[in-house]
């Protein structure tokens, strides 16, 4: 080989070594790159997983709007029922069930509205016997609390004072009984939307002992049961029942019928012939 050839020869191999290492600098950097960019894609989905958990716990707790959050012991098929009194055997004939370790044999299913005439009238006339069964423990009140006055007349009054209801059984339900009877015996006119006023409900809590703290206010003030009473409600428009009150004792409507009137002496033959059964 000539020395012309020997040194074109030589500078072949270097410019082929040189655009070797070119081309290994190239994927190197291009290696470099795609782990940057999979490691930011790996921060985003982690940011991304964190911010998802973090809406489900703010779901789950009650500070989204549009959440479902059943007050504290609420029953039944997507816990819209709020239970009073105990279910199963019955205690002893004047014995309370509360802590006895038995339950009630009947069942009182009641659909009302805070705003409505009517469950006042219910309430009114069958509020003492209900409670003595109840506290007999032969009788157990399912109430599922709905808003059909605030559809028919406009308002919130039926909405709010519901949600205040939950936030008084978010204590306990001894608690929730007390003030449900309170918003009932101190019911507005049915025109007037007073309880759509969460001052008015906290003040009418005052006359129950212990209900007013902290906690309470800030559940009523903040709706924190708002979209579980409209759940409630939207269950009760098709359920295929038309009106409030609704009565069921043991699934059969027992009030409201003019042929078949509805009397506090004979709820409690009907309740203590479930008894005997």
């Amino acid at each position: 080989m000539s020395q012309r050839n020997r040194g074109e020869g030589k500078r072949g191999a270097r410019e082929r070594l040189r655009e070797q290492r070119e081309r290994e600098r190239a994927r190197a950097k291009r290696k470099r790159t795609l782990g940057v960019l999979g490691a930011v894609v790996a921060v985003f989905a982690v940011a991304a997983g964190v911010g998802m958990f973090a809406s489900r716990t703010d779901d789950d707790s009650g500070k989204s709007g549009s959440a479902v959050v059943p007050p504290r012991g609420a029953a039944g098929k997507g816990r819209l029922v709020i239970p009073s009194g105990k279910k199963g055997e019955p205690g002893e004939p004047g014995e309370s069930s509360k802590g006895s370790g038995k339950g009630a044999p009947a069942t009182l299913t009641v659909f009302e509205d805070f705003r409505c005439p009517g469950c006042k009238q219910f309430e009114d006339v069958f509020r003492k016997t209900v409670h003595e069964l109840q506290d007999d423990g032969r009788l157990r009140v399912e109430y599922h609390l709905v808003t059909i006055i605030d559809g028919n007349l406009g308002g919130t009054g039926s909405l709010r004072a519901a949600n205040a209801a939950a936030c008084a059984q978010d204590r306990d339900p001894d608690t929730f009984r007390a003030y449900h009877d309170v918003l009932y015996r101190h019911q507005p006119e049915e025109t007037r939307d007073a309880y759509a006023h969460n001052s008015r409900l906290i003040k009418l809590a005052g006359t129950v002992p212990g209900l007013v703290t902290p906690a309470f206010r800030k559940c009523v003030e903040d709706g924190r049961h708002d979209t579980w009473v409209r759940k409630s409600n939207d269950v009760f428009t098709h359920s295929g029942y038309a009106s409030t009150p609704t009565v069921l004792l043991d699934g059969k409507s027992v009030y409201g019928d003019p042929d078949k009137p509805l009397s506090p002496k004979k709820l409690k033959r009907m309740v203590l012939a479930a008894t005997r059964d």
